[in-house]
């Protein structure tokens, strides 16, 4: 009997086609529409080598393939809460700094931590938020390309709830390094400014007109661990900065609320390494 399902297994293998493959398109589309459609799937997926890199089935082709053909649903009747959980090794800081800048340049700026753990060297971060539209795993994996960030695994829980692998072995902040003679103007916005000083040694900082800008100056490295703080628990219209050595990273807020530096910042390069 056993022989029998083992043979009737390969045998379906060999009629059908990479189970990896079409496994995940059906945990993608759902049986019914898997069942409906299977000769199609099999027409649009074929070579099925053209998604593997390395023996490695690359997910995104494959969510792309079936938006192409109109067999991924990403859109929602009404507004739904759709959950997001993101897997990934490496920094738990450095990794929330991205993904939040990765979220909010594809326009979600709304969403709340549910839950979130370091397990061993795995870190785990689930969010949720409200929206008519599922997250599309093609719009996130080009953003998290900008900085050095990629899928390499999906799961589709349900319609509501997706779980992301995210490979940040390569990542780095989407910011353009300072070099000599820069001079970089923030106008209004209560947001902390974040700047790649990998090549300064020493920049100024002025407070815009307007200002009761109490600074809160955080330096880090490469991999965005803390190196050292600067803050002044005075009102200040200027600070000469000398990032720490091995600094990549400042980060430029307020000691107590941004409010206080919404008119801007201006930041001149005066010395480069």
């Amino acid at each position: 009997m056993v022989k029998g399902l083992l043979f009737l297994s390969l045998f379906s293998t060999l009629l059908w086609g990479d189970p990896v493959l079409y496994e995940k398109v059906d945990s993608f589309i759902g049986k019914s529409d898997f069942a409906k459609n299977r000769s199609f799937i099999k027409i649009i997926f074929t070579p099925e080598e053209a998604y593997f890199v390395n023996d490695h089935l690359d997910v995104v082709k494959v969510v792309q393939t079936l938006k192409e053909n109109g067999l991924m649903k990403l859109d929602y009747e009404h507004t739904q809460e759709l959950s997001l959980t993101f897997t990934t090794s490496g920094s738990p800081t450095y990794f929330v700094k991205l993904m939040g800048d990765t979220l909010r340049s594809m326009g979600y700026y709304r969403y709340v931590t549910s839950n979130s753990r370091l397990d061993n060297s795995t870190f785990y971060w689930k969010i949720t938020l409200n929206t008519k539209h599922a997250t599309d795993p093609v719009d996130l994996r080009d953003e998290l390309n900008k900085r050095g960030c990629d899928i390499t695994d999906i799961v589709r829980e349900d319609a509501q709830s997706w779980a992301y692998t995210i490979d940040m072995s390569k990542a780095h902040l989407k910011l353009k390094p300072l070099e000599a003679g820069d001079e970089v103007i923030y106008k209004r916005s209560l947001y902390a400014h974040w700047l790649d000083v990998s090549k300064v040694s020493r920049m100024t900082v002025w407070s815009m007109r307007g200002n009761n800008w109490y600074p809160y100056l955080a330096f880090y490295d490469s991999s965005l661990r803390l190196l050292k703080v600067d803050k002044r628990d005075k009102k200040s219209w200027q600070m000469n900065v000398r990032p720490p050595r091995d600094t990549t990273y400042v980060r430029i807020s307020d000691l107590y609320s941004l409010k206080n530096m919404k008119d801007g910042l201006r930041i001149e390069v005066k010395e480069v390494r």
